[in-house]
């Protein structure tokens, strides 16, 4: 324990912790245990130096039996598999995932939620099972990128060991993390939970004003109330990519007058947001000279460099960007994307030249310095501002920056807009949760169709089908859930959400408020068990026509259309 390397260990109730510190010299550095009044262990990890200097690398781990463990939870996770410790490395920080891992049974039930309290910097994790002698081992190292000269930090790490509803252990565990690690999520307005239509997957980048403006005609009168402007607005070309993105200067062929479209679609009466993929200057643009020698990487796949904002120009220039557009259009919001992508792989290319011209030395930090500067620019001119960011940057970090968390793109996939929804649901608070944009085709029959839009309803639904060609039929369906999700949106997204199964995907999931309880079935099979003294509402996306229901210690068969919904 003396010198540049520090090995120490903390017994816990299930086993030690483990301290791993390089080149310490000049650090104290402590690890402490306690005890929460619910039983639930907290590691706390302290560094001290006299002056401030760069921290050294820290890893924290510990092992604990996989007993009733077979599956976990993650809030970017798609099927619940565990992994071996050699396979099951990670990070997390502002804009990439979120530090929390719930392993469960298949009843439901926590087993092990551990979470970490930082949100904000770099971690790299590792969690996994370790096969000599079947343990779930986890590992969370801090410090292992470029940080700035610190003279102390402290952090903490929750280890929760309860047998409880495996949603209440990621509830309590976030909750946890906003108010250890100081972060709080921004507030949504109520609009963020308005049904919405995205022009991505109906237009791509094929957009006109007068198109778009056809187009929300239509969807205002079927209840629609937001619209988001995707890419495409920015440039000509319609080859994808990002190699015309940075400049951020209206095609005046696709919309001649900005300001006058943006008002037109106001007296639709539906908001206006507009997309930008935040770090990207392509290779096209004017902008990409200008900006050499301030990116973190090039991407030649996506045919556009990736901005630096360690430099304050940088972060200056993006700032400005969005505030100038929501004045001069009188937008609502904007979409956000791509924050994801401001990383480097291997080198940091700052280290050669000393960070010279950056104000901060830690890219996560860095990003974390440019969206407070964003949201409080956007709030100063509209209050209510509407920010969607897409997962997988939803954790605790950036929810201090946006209102909305959208579902990774899943075009045509019903079951990873479900999942992924119910995981957000349980993740983040009173945050807007909304599904990936919807899409079908329309030789689809209606009730089909309705499937995709049942899968979305316990989050806030997104359409992108191209509204003047629909038939009636479609249309009709699409007005009638639209309905349905206004009629019952205190139950749907503001109500006691309980998913159930995760590791089955969630065939049952519930939705409860004083007035109502919606059930979503999304699997043949199932027996619901159905309240006898509630109005319930089942929603049948099952495939089948029927279902079964036990109510009152009796069982009995429901007739009920798949892709329509049902009074018990």
């Amino acid at each position: 324990m003396i010198g540049a390397m520090l090995a120490a260990s903390v017994a816990f109730s299930f086993g030690d912790v483990t301290l791993d510190v390089e080149n310490r010299v000049d650090w104290k550095v402590e690890l402490t245990r306690e005890v929460a009044a619910d039983g639930v262990e907290i590691a706390r990890l302290r560094l001290d130096c006299a002056a401030e200097k760069t921290p050294p690398r820290t890893k924290v781990s510990f092992k604990i039996p996989q007993v009733d463990m077979g599956y976990v939870w993650s809030v970017n996770g798609n099927d619940c598999g565990v992994s071996a410790n050699w396979g099951g490395w990670g990070e997390t920080e502002v804009a990439i995932g979120m530090p929390l891992t719930v392993f469960f049974n298949g009843n439901d039930r926590s087993r092990l939620a551990v979470a970490a309290s930082e949100c904000s910097r770099h971690i790299k994790t590792m969690r996994g099972i370790c096969e000599e002698g079947s343990f779930v081992e986890m590992s969370f190292t801090y410090f292992d990128q470029a940080e700035a000269p610190i003279a102390h930090y402290e952090t903490a790490i929750r280890i929760d060991r309860r047998d409880i509803y495996f949603g209440d252990a990621i509830r309590e565990s976030v909750a946890w993390m906003e108010k250890t690690g100081g972060y709080t999520p921004c507030k949504a307005p109520e609009a963020a939970f308005d049904p919405l239509y995205s022009t991505w997957y109906c237009f791509h980048q094929d957009v006109y004003g007068k198109d778009i403006e056809e187009e929300l005609e239509i969807a205002a009168k079927l209840g629609m109330k937001t619209v988001i402007l995707d890419d495409g607005w920015q440039t000509e070309n319609n080859n994808r990519l990002y190699a015309f993105c940075g400049d951020w200067e209206v095609a005046r062929k696709r919309f001649p007058d900005m300001a006058a479209h943006v008002k037109k679609v106001h007296e639709l009466g539906m908001k206006y947001m507009v997309w930008y993929s935040v770090p990207f200057i392509g290779f096209e643009s004017a902008n990409y000279g200008r900006f050499k020698g301030r990116y973190l990487r090039e991407d030649r796949g996506m045919r556009a460099a990736v901005l630096d904002p360690r430099f304050p120009e940088v972060r200056r220039f993006l700032v400005d960007t969005y505030a100038r557009a929501m004045k001069e259009w009188d937008l609502d919001g904007f979409k956000l994307d791509f924050i994801d992508a401001i990383r480097f792989w291997g080198e940091d290319p700052a280290e050669k030249e000393n960070f010279k011209g950056r104000d901060i030395k830690s890219v996560p930090i860095a990003v974390e310095k440019l969206m407070t500067e964003v949201h409080a620019a956007l709030t100063a001119i509209k209050p209510d501002a509407l920010v969607e960011f897409r997962q997988g940057y939803v954790g605790p970090g950036i929810r201090k920056f946006g209102n909305m968390l959208r579902v990774g793109d899943c075009p045509g996939s019903a079951r990873r807009n479900r999942v992924a929804i119910a995981n957000l649901r349980l993740a983040s608070g009173d945050t807007a949760v909304h599904s990936d944009m919807l899409e079908w085709h329309f030789s689809e029959t209606p009730e089909q169709s309705a499937i995709y839009i049942i899968n979305s309803m316990f989050g806030v639904i997104q359409y992108s089908v191209m509204l003047r060609q629909a038939p009636k039929e479609h249309l009709a369906m699409i007005e009638k859930w639209i309905k349905f999700s206004q009629d019952h949106r205190d139950t749907l997204l503001h109500g006691k959400f309980t998913p159930h199964h995760p590791e089955l995907l969630y065939p049952v999931v519930e939705a409860e408020s004083e007035r109502e309880l919606i059930i979503g079935l999304y699997d043949d099979g199932r027996i619901l068990d159905v309240p006898a003294d509630k109005k319930t509402i089942v929603m049948n996306a099952s495939g089948a026509d029927s279902f079964v229901i036990r109510r009152g210690g009796k069982m009995s068969t429901v007739a009920c259309r798949s892709g329509d919904w049902i009074e018990l």
